[in-house]
Parts: structure tokens; C-alpha cells; sequence
């Protein structure tokens, strides 16, 4: 797959010519500077590494400086690899924009999602909870009884419990890209992606 790198900026509606109303996502992409190629002969596997969002050099730590600095390349805040099955001729410092990308086109986002703190079961895995009489008592919203007794006298793996809710890593597919604002970088995905406004997103799509 091959992709690049970008942040959410918010969401919006758009009107067609019939006044039909798409809800999009509006994410600032790229551009995004090809900083290292791994190949199988060096490093066992083809990749690209990205950067993306231009940094001062006093922002960066001393081991990121001379990752830069050995590939010749700008300093960047993010980088991040994707895998390559086709286009081995890609090389360093070559420059990816939303230009790579076509309206209609179906892509792949990965982002972390908005973090919820501690959750119940509830809110966690949409329980149902208990009645409200017919001797209920104390505890109306609980996940009931987990035991297993005395064999095997552990709470298994996997059991839903309250805990915390949110802040993972999330990847949606088949999002279609509605329209492209190639002079400010822009993409319009039709839907939500995850993650908050300002959050990092990687967008890829399969070849």
C-alpha cells in the first residue's frame, strides 16, 4: 500500500446540484517528503518512510537530527513507514501531495480514536443493565456475575468489564474521498474518520 500523512481538521456538510447533503471530514494532507527507503537487500522488507509537518531544527532530538541528517532531508515532526508492493522505483526526497489521490477513490484511515476515559459496561459495550424492580437493588447498571466457581476459579480472558473506553488505534476502510483542494492540500472524505481535530491520520490505499 502507499499513502501519506495528515491531520483532521474538523467536519462539514456539502450540497450537490440537487441539494442532496453529504456529511465530510475535512483533512489537511501532506505534502509529505519520501525521508527514507527501505529495501529487502538492506533491510528486509520495502518500505517508504514520510515526514510530514516541517520542524526547527531546536525542536528535535539529537538522535532524530542525525536520522535527518544521514538521509539528507528536512526535519519533520512525524514519520511514518508504508509498505510497498508496487512503485519499487519510488526514491528518497521524492515529494507525495493530495494530487496521488482521485475523487470516488476508496481509501484506508488510520488514526487513534477520541479517548473516553474509565466507562461501564453500558456505555462500554452497550449492556443492557438490569430492571428497575422485581428485587433489584444497588446495582442497576453492572456487568452481573463474572465467577466461574471454583473451577477454573479465574476470570477469563476477554470478559467485558468497565475499564478504559477510547484512545486506541482505529482503522476504517472503504472511505471515499468526495472532493480535492489540490492548491491548500485539502481532502473531503465523505463520513467521520477517527481520532480529535488536529489528530494525526494515515491515509493509504490498496494496489
Amino acid at each position: 500500500m502507499i499513502g501519506l500523512l495528515g491531520k483532521k481538521v474538523g467536519m462539514t456538510q456539502i450540497f450537490d446540484e440537487n441539494g442532496k447533503v453529504t456529511p465530510v471530514t475535512i483533512l489537511k494532507v501532506g505534502p509529505c517528503q519520501v525521508v527514507q527507503r527501505k529495501t529487502i537487500d538492506k533491510d528486509g522488507y520495502n518500505a517508504i518512510q514520510l515526514g510530514y509537518e516541517e520542524l526547527p531544527e531546536r525542536k528535535l532530538t539529537k538522535p532524530k537530527k542525525g536520522h535527518h541528517a544521514a538521509h539528507k532531508a528536512k526535519y519533520y515532526r512525524y514519520l511514518k513507514e508504508f509498505r510497498l508492493r508496487h512503485y519499487l522505483d519510488i526514491e528518497e526526497d521524492e515529494i507525495f501531495t493530495v494530487e496521488m489521490f482521485m475523487p470516488n477513490e476508496l481509501l484506508k484511515i488510520t488514526g487513534v480514536s477520541k479517548g473516553k476515559g474509565f466507562a461501564g459496561v453500558m456505555k462500554r459495550y452497550n449492556f443492557k443493565g438490569f430492571e428497575s424492580s422485581h428485587g433489584v437493588h444497588e446495582s442497576f447498571r453492572g456487568p452481573g456475575a463474572i465467577g466461574q466457581c471454583a473451577t477454573p476459579a479465574r476470570v477469563k480472558k476477554g470478559q467485558k468489564l468497565p475499564g478504559q473506553m477510547g484512545n486506541k488505534k482505529v482503522s476504517i476502510a472503504n472511505l471515499k474521498v468526495v472532493k480535492i483542494d489540490i492548491e491548500n492540500n485539502l481532502l473531503l472524505i465523505k463520513g467521520s474518520v477517527p481520532g480529535h481535530k488536529n489528530s494525526l491520520l494515515m491515509l493509504s490505499k490498496e494496489l
